[in-house]
């Protein structure tokens, strides 16, 4: 299946596409040090994907319609910025909310599917009636928002056509769920609003994915089981002891059936301390200085999945991207400790500095949870039935206006 990737990043997004088994016909992202490092990777002998055609611009200029009908799925992580904790909370009067962009391409395309993710932020109470412009202007793409039109009078008009039952044109089915990527073993509890929509015409049935992970199960572990620090060769004299947290959990818990998080611990074990001469040997894997704790960012816990990665004042500078070691000390986690937090490959490289590849990876969507959304939707496809090519009039019936 082929696709489009919009808002590309570093990568994280597109690269669980790859793995799912999509053709990118195009990766767009207008950051140049983004850009540079996906060019780095694809050009790199060890790439075993397809050449993605990265192309290095704003979407707000691209015209779609060259690839009406030639695209299954629509993918991307519109920027986070306007809709995130430490952001300013503007939303639509933010000049870097590109939402409506990403229904622009969808309009011009007419994918079969579409994913888009963003941060948590965008679903919370204050952003309610905005998430719910969002995930209409989706359902019905081609109903653009005319001139002089306020975005709630444009959700208003939107809303009658939900409630009127009809279809007009370019229609979608739209749904919408936050993840914890530690929920699907990602080793970092990392909370993403996925918005998923399949065009009208593709009869098909899907749901968000179903958990696979679960703290439970990695404290009966740890404290029952102790198979995990068996797993590590971690000597009964070296382990912590139990928190009272796990153990107020363990107290009412049901055993658990999934399998266990996964933890920082399991993320970086096998690479070597970044302080030491062997470390020079890994790409990416260089100590940091100046990591210290201050209220509100204390790092991230050994034997738990890591806090979320974080780009900006709360994260690079900050002390949100580092790990609390047993000992009482706190290091900065190295590029490709963060990488791993994040799933992708240890061939993955990012080849800028600390602090610009540390921002791409605490904006990045964690490799392997794209997999599995992905993944999940081309399936889905693939077990449908096959809607038109066409890219408008799918019922005769032109929008309206």
């Amino acid at each position: 299946m082929k696709s489009i990737e919009l808002f590309a990043g570093a990568g994280g997004l597109a690269l669980g596409g790859s793995i799912s088994g999509l053709k990118h016909s195009a990766v767009l992202e207008w950051d140049s040090h983004s850009c540079n490092a996906l060019r780095h990777n694809i050009a790199r002998p060890n790439w075993e994907f397809d050449k993605w055609d990265v192309l290095e611009r704003d979407v707000r200029s691209y015209d779609f319609t060259q690839h009406a009908g030639q695209v299954d799925i629509v993918s991307g992580g519109p920027p986070c910025q306007p809709f995130s904790v430490g952001g300013k909370h503007r939303a639509y009067n933010d000049a870097r909310d590109m939402f409506p962009q990403a229904s622009r391409a969808v309009a011009e395309i007419a994918p079969k599917a579409f994913i888009f993710e963003n941060v948590r932020g965008l679903a919370r109470e204050s952003f309610k009636n905005y998430f719910q412009y969002i995930t209409l202007r989706l359902t019905f793409p081609e109903e653009t928002i005319r001139p002089n039109e306020e975005w709630k009078d444009h959700l208003a008009r939107l809303e009658r056509l939900y409630t009127s039952g009809g279809c007009y044109g370019l229609r979608y089915r739209v749904l919408t769920q936050v993840l914890n990527a530690a929920n699907f073993g990602i080793p970092q509890q990392r909370h993403r609003v996925f918005i998923v929509g399949f065009r009208s015409d593709i009869q098909n049935e899907w749901n968000f994915p179903t958990e696979t992970h679960s703290e439970d199960a990695l404290i009966v572990d740890k404290w029952v089981e102790k198979t995990y620090w068996d797993e590590h060769e971690i000597a009964l004299k070296d382990r912590p002891k139990i928190t009272d947290y796990e153990e107020r959990k363990l107290s009412r818990m049901v055993i658990p059936l999934r399998r266990r998080w996964q933890t920082v611990r399991d993320a970086i074990d096998g690479l070597p301390d970044p302080s030491s001469n062997d470390s020079t040997k890994i790409s990416g894997h260089k100590f940091q200085p100046g990591a210290k704790p201050y209220p509100g960012h204390t790092g991230s816990q050994l034997d738990f999945p890591s806090k979320a990665l974080k780009a900006g004042d709360h994260g690079v500078p900050g002390g949100e991207n580092m790990l609390a070691l047993p000992n009482g000390m706190y290091r900065y986690y190295t590029i490709r400790e963060s990488a791993r937090i994040q799933t992708f490959p240890d061939t993955y490289e990012f080849p800028a500095s600390w602090t610009e590849s540390m921002r791409q990876l605490g904006n990045a969507v964690p490799v392997k949870l794209a997999s599995v959304v992905i993944s999940s939707v081309k399936k889905a496809l693939s077990n449908g039935s096959k809607g038109s090519s066409s890219p408008k009039g799918y019922n005769g019936l032109q929008p309206s206006r």
